[in-house]
């Protein structure tokens, strides 16, 4: 069944009052293309509009002045043109010309908009043949590291500039190779690149330019400190350019204090943060029928390259042995999966030759495969700007695409989040033919102490927060009493797995 045929609804959603607080920070605003609402406290309107609404309306593209128009040197025009490139993209027509007039930037962008020519192609533009090192991109992932350097290759393609992506989980000396012999542009995670530094193969006193891409992830998982240092060794006189798909008040104070008077620009529409060229749904579903559900969508919408997320490692495992028991040719990636057997995933995802890949958040800034035609929320993410990274995997540069959301009536506070950062009411997908599976906890475990058994899709709460749900799993034997405890459930031993003695009285 196509989502044509499914049912799609939507619900009544909560309005909320949420006025931006100004930053205070010193970053000058530019208003061309640009709508200044705080990402972190958006603006929710009782009519909120819906995630779908006008799909494909937004324009990608800033038509009004071609790539050969902007001032880039001929090498670097001929590189675009190999790469099939007319007109910049809206980050790209705001970042560019004052790049290129030597000015620090913050930049901020949707997911799958280009942000990598937008700082890219001032440096090809302004870079020296003469000076190893005079450019640093900072990246959080690997698979991000590997994918810009690719990107800056391709578009340097006719400059004289090697670009070398240095980072942690390969040999170290084959890098060390590479950087010998010659590197002008260094695309490298923080944690590697003081390695190189601390051993004396790579030198900051040749930076010019300073670039953190994707900055707000690299502070999310604790780059702060070798931000910092790294900074710190470069010139002071250099560049610096900050770019990212969500800006905080924590990325604006670091910019004040390692950039010269930066300016902020923020290319999107004042619609929702999500691109409107992917269609975003949700399903209901009890914890114990996700698996089932998710099997019965890659084999009745048989989408040609999807993509799953989940919150857990381990949860990301163990859906690619159940994918793969019944015979999806499926794949995981993550942090714990060696480094060469990630880059193989990913080279064969790129070359169109796996059909479902199972990631964690970890990998998702990396993975930049235009053939991405659906993505799979498993686990509803407990930071709502991380299922903005996640959806911006497909609907590539203007392409579109499909992203739904298996959500739990645990996880119903989860995606309420998400649609209040959005602006925007992602609506129910319903499959009539998808038939409930009867409570793996035995009956009388059912909602308020009700018979167990085949029961309707359920009702996702959007507006009460579940803290803290009894999960029956960890709960051996159940007794009810509706009136004290959700549901009905009551613990009646104590958990199997205790810290006995491992604690100081």
């Amino acid at each position: 069944m196509s989502i044509d045929n499914a049912q799609v609804s939507s619900t009544d959603m909560p309005t909320a009052d949420g006025t931006p607080t100004p930053s205070g920070e010193p970053v000058q605003v530019h208003t061309q293309h640009v709508h200044d609402q705080a990402v972190h406290e958006p603006q929710v309107h009782p009519g909120m509009q819906m995630a779908n609404d006008n799909l494909g309306s937004s324009e990608l593209f800033d038509k009004t002045v071609p790539f050969k128009d902007m001032g880039l040197r001929s090498s670097v025009l001929k590189g675009l043109e190999a790469c099939g490139f007319v007109y910049p993209t809206k980050i790209q027509a705001l970042l560019i010309p004052h790049l290129l007039a030597g000015k620090d930037m913050l930049g901020q962008a949707r997911t799958g908009t280009g942000k990598t020519g937008a700082f890219g192609l001032p440096i090809l533009h302004a870079a020296s043949k003469d000076a190893p090192f005079q450019a640093l991109i900072l990246v959080p992932t690997r698979e991000l590291c590997v994918q810009v350097a690719q990107e800056m290759q391709e578009m340097g393609e006719f400059t004289p500039l090697r670009t070398v992506a240095v980072y942690g989980g390969e040999r170290m000396q084959k890098q060390i190779d590479a950087i010998k012999r010659g590197a002008h542009i260094v695309v490298s995670t923080p944690g590697r690149l003081m390695d190189m530094v601390e051993r004396g193969y790579i030198q900051l006193g040749n930076v010019k330019f300073a670039v953190l891409d994707e900055v707000d992830r690299m502070l999310d998982i604790g780059f702060r400190d070798d931000i910092r240092k790294i900074l710190g060794m470069c010139p002071a006189d250099r560049q610096t350019i900050f770019v990212s798909a969500t800006i905080s008040p924590e990325i604006e104070r670091l910019a004040a204090r390692y950039a010269r008077n930066p300016e902020k620009v923020i290319a999107s529409d004042t619609g929702p943060l999500t691109t409107k060229t992917v269609k975003q749904f949700y399903l209901p579903v009890q914890r114990w029928d996700k698996k089932r559900l998710l099997l019965h969508l890659l084999t009745h919408e048989e989408p040609d390259t999807t993509l799953i997320f989940c919150k857990m490692k381990r949860t990301v495992d163990d859906i690619e042995a159940f994918l793969q028991a019944k015979g999806i040719d499926a794949h995981a990636i993550h942090g714990d999966k060696a480094q060469t057997r990630r880059n193989a995933i990913i080279e064969k995802l790129k070359a169109g030759k796996l059909s479902v890949l199972i990631a964690s958040d970890l990998v998702a800034r990396g993975i930049d495969v235009d053939g991405i035609s659906h993505v799979i929320n498993y686990d509803v993410p407990e930071d709502p700007e991380v299922y903005v990274h996640r959806i911006g995997r497909t609907a590539r540069i203007g392409r579109e695409g499909v992203a739904w959301a298996l959500v739990t009536p645990e996880e119903g506070p989860l995606l309420t989040a998400v649609e209040v950062l959005i602006n925007a009411e992602i609506p129910k997908l319903d499959y009539p033919d998808f038939k409930p599976s009867e409570s793996p906890f035995g009956r009388g475990s059912g909602p308020g102490g009700a018979p167990a058994g085949p029961v309707a899709p359920p009702v996702i709460n959007r507006t009460v927060a579940t803290m803290n749900p009894v999960m029956p799993s960890a709960v051996p034997e159940v007794a009810q009493d509706a009136s004290k405890f959700p549901g009905g459930v009551v613990p009646t031993k104590q958990p199997p797995n205790r810290m006995f003695g491992r604690m100081k009285r």
